[in-house]
């Protein structure tokens, strides 16, 4: 592989991962208070 394609691939792995772990640790701060009854259709 070309070095902009390796560049280009860990740019997207870091993205990919930075949400998944910005994601994780917002559930787990979430100090709210659960609602009792959820209106969404899962």
């Amino acid at each position: 592989m070309s070095g902009d394609a390796v560049a280009m691939m860990v740019l997207a792995m870091v993205v990919l991962w930075g949400g998944l772990g910005a994601a994780i640790v917002n559930i787990v701060r979430f100090k709210g208070r659960e609602p009792q009854e959820s209106m969404r259709d899962l």
